[in-house]
């Protein structure tokens, strides 16, 4: 499949919506999340089988989250990961003027 468009296709679209800029907007964010998890692994210089090893899930999981499909994973998947480097995580809700922490990142697994 050619992913590729000549310009007259391009312009013919006309503007992008507001909506699809969003869209592009949170892919964009979500990839650059994940840059900064991978980073961390590699850092610590463990590969992704390594750390789908010790997640007790397989390296495409690790390979998708690390591509930024960090919106579409569970807490559970995201925590493990994080866990599995040694970190914790912290969840939290912002609620107007508030915010809720669900997690407060000192999880262990029992």
């Amino acid at each position: 499949m050619n992913k590729t468009a000549s310009w007259s296709k391009v312009r013919a679209t006309g503007e992008p919506s507001e909506r699809s800029i969003a869209r592009h907007r949170e892919r964009f964010d979500a990839e650059e999340r994940a840059c900064r998890l991978r980073e961390v692994r590699e850092e610590q210089d463990v590969t992704q089988k390594e750390l789908a090893g010790r997640m007790v899930l397989t390296q495409p999981t690790v390979s998708a989250l690390e591509s930024g499909d960090l919106d579409r994973s569970g807490l559970a998947t995201l925590r493990a990961y994080v866990e599995a480097l040694a970190g914790s995580a912290e969840i939290t809700a912002p609620l107007g003027e508030r915010k809720v922490i669900l997690s407060d990142g000192h999880h262990s697994a029992e």
